[in-house]
């Protein structure tokens, strides 16, 4: 037992390194940038709260714990920001394989069992195929643009985002997974890109 919870510390201990990872996203009130700990319990409450626009069947649970560790890899390879380096930085391969080393090597601080756990839960949600994922990615992709719309356009001016590309790096992935809300959001959009 002794053993279990010094590895189970260990990577709550490391976790905690979420919260220094700053992101490029402000917070809502444009007072400064959001770190990736808040994000990713920001997240969390998301799900909870627009469980109601996930498909039917989707497990809410399941969404919550996929959010509350998606990120947890930013801790060695850092925030890559979806519009940095006009949209290709984000999906480049060097990015994925920096974050799958960064997955085994923080999730592989826990016992076996809770390892192989969390780190099957977080190459769902990358690979974004399951009903579950597909609404966390939603998810993951609408707060940043709800933050920007918020703090009266936040990084979308840094990155010179237009509504094109908006919709194409994220709107799918929002449309996909709870397309109620992309329709919502779009309309909310439309009233900053004008």
């Amino acid at each position: 037992m002794s053993a279990r919870l010094e590895a189970q510390f260990a990577f709550l201990n490391e976790a905690d390194r979420l919260k220094s990872v700053m992101r490029a996203t402000t917070l809502c009130d444009g007072s400064r940038r959001e770190n990736s700990g808040e994000h990713s319990w920001h997240l969390a409450l998301y799900a909870l709260v627009l469980a109601d626009q996930a498909a039917p069947g989707v497990d809410i649970s399941r969404v919550i714990r996929m959010l509350l560790i998606h990120d947890l890899v930013e801790i060695d390879v850092g925030d890559v920001p979806i519009h940095s380096a006009d949209g290709k930085a984000h999906s480049s391969t060097s990015v994925q394989e920096a974050e799958s080393r960064a997955a085994d090597r923080i999730f592989g601080l826990l016992p076996d069992d809770l390892a192989q756990d969390l780190r099957a839960l977080w190459d769902e949600f990358e690979a974004a195929e399951t009903p579950d994922a597909v609404f966390a990615k939603s998810l993951d992709r609408v707060q940043p643009v709800i933050a920007n719309l918020q703090s009266g356009g936040g990084t979308w001016i840094e990155y010179n985002v237009t509504a094109e590309q908006l919709e194409s790096r994220v709107g799918v992935k929002i449309a996909k997974g709870a397309p109620r809300l992309w329709d919502w959001v779009r309309e909310k959009t439309r009233g900053y890109f004008r």
